[in-house]
C-alpha cells in the first residue's frame, strides 16, 4: 500500500480511460456532422434549376420547387401560326419543355417520355396537362422539321411547339435558365429540363433527363391536378 499522500500508477487508469472515451465521442460527433453536411450539399442542380431539390417528403417523383416560385410569362407562336401566351393556361397544369427538332436522341427520348406520360394519364381518365415545347433552336425548327419531329415521337396534335423571334426566345431561355442549341449539343444534352407548372402558374416540379419517366411525369401531374 502506498504511503499517505503518495500515488500508484493504478490510480490514474480510470480518469485516463474516461478522458479517452470522451475524446472518442467528440471525434465521432464531428465525423457525423461532416457526413450530414456533405450529404445535404450534394446533388445540386444546374443553374437554371436553382431552388429545385429532390426529397421523398415532397411526395413528388421529380425535384420540387418551393411554393411561391412564379413561372415567368411569355408569348410565342405555335406550329400552326397561332399566338400562345403562358398566362392563358392558368387553371391547368402545364408541362413545359425546351427542345429542338434536330437535336437527335436527347430530344427524341424526352418527346417519347412525354408521350408515354400523356398515354398513362389518358388511360387513367384524368385531365391532360397543357404541353408546351419551346424551341431551343429557331433556325432548325422550321415547320417541316417540327412536323417531322412531332410525328416521330407520336406527339402530333397533342402539344404546342412554340417559336418566335430571336429576342422573344432569348427572353424565354433566360427566364428559365435554359441553354439553347447554340451552346453546343453536348451542353444542351446535359441540361434539357421538363417542368411542371401548377394551375396557379407556379413552378412546382423539375425533371432532368436522368430522372424523366412516363410514370414519374404522370404521377406528378395527377398530384398537381389534385391540388396537393
Amino acid at each position: 500500500m502506498p504511503a499517505s499522500g503518495g500515488y500508484s500508477p493504478g490510480m490514474l487508469v480510470r480518469p485516463r480511460s474516461a478522458a479517452l472515451a470522451a475524446l472518442a465521442l467528440i471525434v465521432l460527433a464531428v465525423a457525423l456532422v461532416i457526413v450530414v453536411t456533405g450529404s445535404s450539399g450534394s446533388g445540386t442542380s444546374h443553374t437554371g434549376t436553382a431552388g429545385a431539390s429532390a426529397g421523398p417528403e415532397s411526395g413528388f417523383d421529380g425535384a420540387p420547387f418551393p411554393k411561391g416560385v412564379t413561372a415567368p410569362g411569355f408569348t410565342l407562336e405555335d406550329q400552326h401560326g397561332q399566338t400562345v401566351s403562358l398566362s392563358a393556361y392558368r387553371g391547368r397544369v402545364v408541362l413545359l419543355s425546351f427542345l429542338y427538332s434536330t437535336c437527335g436522341d436527347t430530344c427524341v427520348v424526352i418527346g417519347q417520355q412525354i408521350r408515354g406520360a400523356l398515354n398513362e394519364i389518358q388511360e387513367a381518365h384524368e385531365r391532360l396537362p397543357a404541353v408546351l415545347i419551346v424551341s431551343a433552336d429557331p433556325t432548325a425548327d422550321t415547320r417541316a422539321n417540327v412536323k417531322r419531329f412531332l410525328a416521330e415521337v407520336s406527339l402530333t396534335g397533342r402539344v404546342q411547339y412554340l417559336t418566335g423571334t430571336p429576342a422573344q426566345l432569348r427572353s424565354a431561355w433566360h427566364a428559365y435558365g435554359v441553354k439553347p442549341a447554340s451552346v453546343g449539343a453536348h451542353e444542351f444534352d446535359e441540361y434539357a429540363p421538363v417542368l411542371l407548372l401548377d394551375p396557379s402558374g407556379e413552378k412546382r416540379v423539375l425533371f432532368e433527363i436522368e430522372e424523366l419517366t412516363p410514370e414519374g411525369l404522370s404521377h406528378d401531374v395527377a398530384k398537381l391536378e389534385a391540388g396537393r
